[in-house]
């Protein structure tokens, strides 16, 4: 099969190479998929994209036209797709379910601990040979209510972390976990009730119609005074201005996020030379009570050659003529 790698990245082509073997004829390029690259994949029987790549309506349309005939992703997500359209055009698409869990996770307590010890002010302020604690003081984590917004394969994950920490668990999910209510005396409740409670927040639930800018003012306004909440799920889900305006008015005590809405086209990029155009992300960066990470929850070696496998076996399955686990569920898809 003749394949197109849009968003391909150094640290992920040496994986998918090494999966592929002599298997499937791939061309790896750097540019995201939109309606202008689309034309890259003329000739090509699939194409493979990340979570920052634009398969919209009009894409797999041009797509389709051109000769497409799969797409597999190399994330978990899907919000990037129009599933629905991929369905009605004739497109087969695939995900990477599972591909690590855990790294999203840890990922997700590291930046609870980051934010909460203080721990990049710590190291900038060592760095000018600053050894105060004036600034640096936090808080423990014994005891204290954390809410998980979604417990799904990595909520449940960081249930179980948390737990450890000595931690109350609280949770909001349409579907409730009964091993980790019983287990880890876990209690779900409606996500305003969780936002009262709570003095961490974390997201972890899929981006859709539902969850769009779910965490707005009315929902910070509800929370305890100097909560953190903390996203490693989709930008989308909270809404940018009003999180600034939370951590201004001190209803929010601080934001980790490894994610923001707007992150296609900045994301993934170097921009130390050109600067930043977005100006609600540059002033999201300079809140001094926030810590962003570049999207890189997913990066561990062990997540990046689950992704890799997971991608190449999707293909052999079109390639073959087999059924693929991984192909989405059209009846469950989002828009």
């Amino acid at each position: 099969m003749k394949v197109l790698v849009y968003s391909a990245k150094d640290f992920e082509i040496r994986n998918l190479k090494k999966m592929n073997g002599n298997k499937h004829n791939i061309k790896f390029v750097p540019d995201t998929l939109n309606a202008t690259t689309a034309v890259m994949a003329a000739g090509y029987d699939a194409i493979s994209i990340f979570s920052n790549d634009d398969a919209s309506l009009v894409v797999l349309e041009i797509l389709w036209e051109l000769g497409v005939k799969y797409i597999t992703l190399r994330s978990t997500g899907y919000n990037n797709v129009s599933v629905k359209s991929a369905k009605r055009i004739g497109l087969k698409v695939a995900y990477a379910p599972e591909y690590s869990p855990n790294a999203i996770a840890e990922h997700t307590v590291e930046l609870i601990l980051a934010l909460n010890r203080k721990l990049i002010k710590a190291n900038t302020q060592v760095n000018q040979y600053n050894f105060l604690l004036d600034d640096l003081v936090g808080f423990d984590m014994k005891g204290k209510t954390v809410g998980i917004f979604g417990t799904g394969r990595i909520g449940s994950i960081l249930v179980r972390i948390l737990h450890a920490f000595g931690c109350k668990m609280l949770a909001t999910d349409i579907k409730r976990d009964q091993y980790l209510e019983h287990h880890y005396d876990l209690e779900y409740v409606p996500l305003e009730e969780l936002c009262k409670r709570s003095d961490i927040i974390s997201i972890n639930t899929p981006l859709n119609y539902e969850t769009h800018h779910c965490f707005r003012e009315p929902l910070f306004l509800t929370m305890k005074k100097g909560a953190l909440l903390v996203n490693t799920a989709r930008g989308g889900i909270v809404k940018t201005e009003d999180v600034i305006s939370a951590l201004n008015n001190g209803s929010l005590g601080g934001y980790a996020t490894d994610v923001y809405e707007h992150e296609r086209g900045i994301f993934f990029k170097d921009h130390g030379k050109t600067g930043l155009k977005d100006e609600l992300l540059k002033e999201l960066i300079a809140q001094p009570n926030v810590l962003l990470t570049p999207h890189q929850a997913f990066a561990t070696n062990e997540a990046l050659e689950r992704i890799s496998e997971i991608t190449i076996y999707n293909l052999d399955c079109w390639e073959e003529g087999k059924n693929c686990p991984n192909e989405l569920g059209f009846e469950s898809m989002t828009l």
